[in-house]
């Protein structure tokens, strides 16, 4: 009577036992698959160009034909106690020196387009296109590595600080 008492207790608490305690529901489970499922046949069919990512404002000005209404090639370079000096690449005047206070924007956009130059080596003197389109937009474009950024996506007190510069 003991022995057959003893491996019953054995059989309910084995290790092999089904508790449903800690296991994800089937159908949660066929959920999630699907999800990663989808989202990697989205990301593959963007990237062969089945699907176009969003346009960017550089892609519609394409589309639009829109034309730089006045474009300007400059220089940015830091000068002492903190001042950036911006001087026309093609005539080799000064347009505008910033003070530490003024800077700030420029400044940050300098910077995260300078990593692009500095992975690649290419010296940070190298000029920077600055275009106000027919669109209303306004742009900077690294000559060196043919990134743009969009100045209009900061706002209007910032995009004033790169459109003065054209003037």
């Amino acid at each position: 009577m003991t022995s057959a008492s003893s491996s019953h207790n054995h059989h309910s608490h084995g290790g092999h036992g089904h508790s449903h305690e800690n296991t994800v529901p089937r159908g949660a489970l066929m959920m999630a698959c699907g999800v990663v499922l989808f989202t990697l046949a989205l990301t593959s069919a963007t990237q062969l160009g089945w699907i176009a990512p969003s346009p960017s404002a550089s892609d519609v000005r394409a589309a639009e034909a829109a034309t730089a209404i006045k474009s300007r090639v400059l220089r940015f370079a830091d000068a002492q106690n903190g001042k950036v000096l911006v001087t026309d690449a093609v005539t080799g005047q000064t347009v505008h020196v910033y003070g530490e206070e003024g800077s700030g924007f420029i400044r940050g956009v300098l910077r995260g387009m300078g990593r692009g130059r500095h992975v690649r080596g290419i010296p940070m003197d190298a000029p920077y296109e600055l275009n106000h389109w027919s669109d209303g937009s306004l742009s900077l474009t690294d000559t060196a590595t043919n990134r743009v950024v969009e100045l209009g996506a900061f706002g209007p007190t910032n995009r004033a600080t790169f459109e003065a510069l054209l003037k």
